[in-house]
């Protein structure tokens, strides 16, 4: 699980799927689980991959590979987004589908874990080919999701439209209307009021708590902002319009920065569909130079592996709330908490995407919608009693938080594994 160098010393090789079981495992043995539990939740109980043929507008077939990992579903159903990604692997699914079954767990969610995958690059693709492959995609995996089984989601690089897609086809090859298959969908098909903006309002939702537990007004707070695509911008247009301070923003290209802070609004307006923004400014900086200036709070919200053993003893933020995957390593994470510095992980500030997703499920499967104001005010309650109890569980045991959050998450799918008789 990871190199050694001469003096014993861990290296930070670890892949997302190994550093995701590091974490379990130790939270595991500080609830006092055996062995055989750590085993049960180290890998999906079950994992797909499939071939997806795609007719492309020059009338040539590509051959697309797509993956469906499903953690846990001894609490309930899994749940969990699809992401469209050149890059993606099927560990990097088996991961994420865990950190889902973590983000259930901590908010006190009835599903275990679930997550997509496909291999392609939707910046090249027209309307037709995506539509085709999303219908492909939903084809493929048919036989293992639904509302009482699997609920996809939106993730990186899909949309609500993605998601009417893969209802139409479900619904199609089921011959019944299937609203409650999948979430993220547009609201005059039965999706949810908030949840294109849950997962930036989750992570916001975070920052106010975590400030309040250090003192820090986010009137005034200097903040940074890395990533400026769906989520990094919402989560700027929030804190901006609570009276933050936005001094640095950036994207795939580059960062920009500015002491006095920066107009979001512009920003927001110029930035193209991928939240590309930084090539329109001469004396853009790099992503790493961002990270490094001095701000009240820190919003890794673009990558993972920004902070690491290299760079962590230059962040100058008091909070660190993590808004992308895996942003800052294991050993970044042990020494930023060494130093003080709060760093609230993932699995919980990014909860609020999946409760929302829970949200629209409750009112697919009821037939009764509610309110933004109401979808609102119960993404807050849910997510204010996570963050407390995470931070308390973290305070009264002296670990780190992240630590904190894989115990509060992984205990509800222990037990239920216990209660069924699994082990």
């Amino acid at each position: 699980m990871g190199t050694t160098d001469g003096d014993g010393k861990k290296q930070e090789m670890l892949d997302l799927l190994t550093s995701t079981q590091i974490v379990i495992h130790d939270a595991l043995k500080k609830l006092g689980y055996n062995e055989e539990m750590y085993h049960l939740l180290a890998e999906p109980i079950r994992t797909v991959s499939v071939r997806i043929p795609v007719r492309m507008d020059d009338g040539s077939t590509k051959i697309f590979s797509g993956f469906r990992a499903q953690h846990n579903d001894a609490v309930g159903p899994t749940m969990g987004g699809v992401r469209f990604h050149p890059r993606i692997t099927i560990d990097e699914v088996k991961a994420l589908s865990m950190w889902m079954s973590l983000k259930c767990g901590i908010a006190d969610l009835p599903f275990g874990g679930g997550k997509g995958g496909i291999i392609c690059n939707p910046r090249t693709m027209s309307f037709g080919e995506l539509e085709r492959l999303s219908r492909g995609y939903v084809r493929s995996i048919s036989q293992i999701v639904g509302q009482v089984k699997d609920i996809p989601a939106p993730d990186m690089y899909t949309n609500s439209q993605i998601m009417a897609w893969m209802l139409d086809e479900y619904s199609s090859l089921r011959q019944y209307d299937s609203p409650g298959f999948i979430t993220g969908k547009p609201l005059v098909l039965g999706g949810s009021e908030g949840r294109e903006k849950a997962g930036a309002k989750g992570v916001t939702i975070c920052i106010e708590e975590a400030a309040k537990k250090r003192g820090i007004s986010l009137k005034g707070a200097r903040i940074i902002i890395q990533g400026f695509g769906n989520a990094g911008g919402y989560i700027a247009k929030f804190l901006h319009d609570s009276g933050g301070i936005i001094v640095g923003i950036s994207d795939v290209y580059g960062a920009i920065y500015h002491p006095d802070g920066l107009n979001i609004n512009y920003l927001l307006d110029r930035r193209d569909s991928f939240g590309t923004v930084t090539t329109l400014f001469e004396g853009a900086i790099t992503n790493q130079e961002l990270l490094e200036h001095d701000c009240d709070i820190l919003v890794p919200a673009a990558v993972s592996n920004q902070i690491t053993a290299k760079n962590a003893s230059s962040i100058r933020a008091g909070i660190v709330v993590e808004a992308a995957n895996g942003p800052t390593t294991l050993e970044a994470t042990k020494i930023l908490t060494e130093r003080g510095i709060l760093v609230v992980p993932d699995v919980l500030a990014g909860a609020g995407g999946v409760t929302v997703s829970y949200f629209e499920w409750v009112q697919n499967n009821l037939g009764y919608y509610w309110t933004e104001e109401e979808i609102a005010v119960k993404l807050r309650e849910r997510l204010v009693k996570s963050f407390n109890d995470v931070y308390d569980l973290a305070e009264t045991r002296n670990i780190s938080m992240r630590l904190a959050a894989y115990m509060v998450g992984v205990r509800k799918m222990a037990e239920a594994s216990r209660f069924r008789g699994w082990l």
